[in-house]
Order: C-alpha cells, then structure tokens, then sequence
C-alpha cells in the first residue's frame, strides 16, 4: 500500500494497509508448517487531522474512542499512539469495505493504516515503515497479546508471502500470473482460540491420524507454493479444494463455509476453501480472472451469501520486505 500522505502544512494525513488472505496452511502453521499468506489490496484506509485538544479515534463510523477512556479500542490506540512521536492532539478515522471479525486481518489493517496517517503528521523523517510496524505491532498486542505478525507484514506490504511461525519471517513469494479471488462471508466470525483448541484436542486424542494429515497439509503448501511460482492456476485450485478437505477434517470447517465452497465450485471456481481459523468467517475462491469472480460473488448473492473481488496482480507489486 501507498505512503501515508500529508498536505503541505501537515494537518491532515492520510494512511493505507491491505487485508489479510491465508490461501494455504492455517492451523497447521501451528506447528511449524508454513502458510501462505495474501495482502489483499481490499483493505482500509485513515485520515488523521490535528485538533486543538484530545486523541481520538473513529472506527466505521461506529465505535469511538479517545485515549485513557478504559476501552479497549482506547488503550490499542493509547499503544499504537506511544509506540513513536505522536502529536498531542489528533482524530484519526478509518473506513474501508474490509468486513471486521471475518478472519481477513481487520485488527491489523486498521493499525497500519492509523499507523500511517500518524505519521504523516510527524516531523521525523527517519525510518517511517519502522515506526508504522512498532505501532501496529503495540496495537495488535493489546488485542493479541503476542501476535506472530504476520497480519502487520500482510497489511503493510501486500503480495503473497511464506510465513513460518517459528522464525517470524513472512517472506516474498513471487506469482507466475494474477491471482483473481472471491472471498465469501458466513456473515459470524468464529473463535480462534477455540478453533486451535480443538485442533490441539485432535491432536492429542490421535497424534498418529494428526501427523499424517499435517504432513497432508505441509504438501499441499509446497506443491501451492510451487504452482503460485509457474502461475498454474488449475494446479493451485485443486490444492486449495485438498486443503480444504484436510482442514475439514479436523473440524474447522461449518455448514455455511462447505456450502460458500460447494456454490463456489458450482458457479466455475477453480478451488474453494475457508481462510483463517474456520468455525465462521470466510472462504476465499480461486478465479480464471476477474469476470468469473464476479460470477461467483453473484452465486453467493443468489444464496443469501455476502461476498467481494480481490485481486493480487504481480505486475503491480512494487516492493517486497526483505524482513
């Protein structure tokens, strides 16, 4: 996403961040099998203007905050706000279509985008991307506690990156063509502290049946990975549906995201799959290109289903993070 930006007498600024797609790996990133991970240029955006008195923040319109209010909106802002050199007086308001408890890296986007519009109207012309990544990382450890940061480093550069928890490195991968998605709502996030507890409970009741399928899954990530590289989009839709059926055996997936995969494929999907932590949220659909998208946005529509486009265009990244 772009610089944060600011006018020419730095009273306003304006500040962008990607969401969040996991295309390949969620759960079993747990243990140490990479995921995939998207930032997705359906995102949010701030604008931040300096005030005569106060710190506040307005989300969507519809939950605001200003700092030391006990909230705990109030206090991620507090912390993103003390991470680095903020001016004493500011409102910051995000907007954005990026739906929030959906699993697609709302918390995070939304902090790098505030993150951004701050420092627009800072006066330190120093390492500003660091300064964005501290305050977001503030920000997410007061909902986190201690977040991996994948999501930061998703909402922060976009593009599609191999994340390894146990390292900490989301790094770049290069895309052989355009990946053209179709991410579908529940319309109810799910719990992730739930969902990773079950997992673990499977885990622990059959670690034989478990080991088997993690190691299903760690395949599944590097024939992905490969077939991301070569653009094979065929190769990399039936490795989202084997992801998908690995993911459901382990009971993360529900009625509604098997019904948002089974629509997905009827309307053309090349591959269909929940992302994130299941038990809700959303599922995500590979597309030939932007019109059979739409088509399956449409499908969803005829069902009751909430959807959107997404798109991650190598041709457009203009940068990768060597972190």
């Amino acid at each position: 996403m772009a610089e944060p930006t600011s006018s020419a007498d730095a009273t306003t600024a304006v500040g962008q961040a990607c969401g969040k797609l996991i295309l390949f790996g969620e759960h079993a990133v747990v243990y140490d099998v990479p995921a995939v991970v998207l930032g997705v240029p359906h995102g949010l955006s701030a604008h931040a203007h300096r005030t005569e008195a106060g710190q506040r923040l307005d989300l969507l319109g519809s939950r605001q905050c200003a700092t030391g209010d006990g909230q705990e909106l109030g206090e991620a802002f507090s912390a993103l706000l003390g991470a680095a050199p903020s001016p004493a007086a500011l409102t910051v308001s995000v907007e954005g279509s990026l739906p929030p408890g959906m699993g697609l890296g709302f918390s995070a986007a939304a902090a790098v985008a505030i993150a951004r519009a701050v420092e627009g109207l800072t006066d330190d012309d120093g390492d500003r991307e660091a300064r964005v990544r501290a305050r977001a990382d503030a920000w997410e450890r007061v909902y986190h506690g201690n977040p991996s940061g994948v999501d930061v480093a998703a909402a922060m550069r976009g593009g599609c990156r191999r994340f390894v928890r146990s390292t900490g490195v989301a790094g770049p991968l290069p895309l052989g063509a355009p990946l053209h998605l179709a991410v579908g709502l529940t319309g109810h996030g799910g719990s992730t502290k739930e969902m990773v507890a079950n997992v673990a409970a499977l885990a622990e009741r059959d670690p034989v049946a478990f080991d088997k399928s993690l190691e299903g899954i760690r395949a599944v990530v590097d024939n992905a990975i490969g077939a991301l590289e070569r653009g094979d989009m065929v190769a990399l839709g039936q490795l989202m549906d084997m992801n998908q059926m690995l993911l459901a055996g382990w009971m993360v997936s529900t009625p509604e995201l098997e019904a948002l995969c089974a629509i997905a494929r009827e309307a053309g999907a090349l591959g269909a799959k929940l992302t994130g932590a299941g038990g809700g949220g959303a599922a995500v659909a590979l597309a030939a290109d932007a019109a059979a998208a739409a088509a399956i946005v449409a499908a969803w529509g005829d069902r009751g289903y909430q959807g959107f486009v997404t798109a991650v265009d190598p041709a457009e990244l203009e940068r990768t993070d060597p972190s």
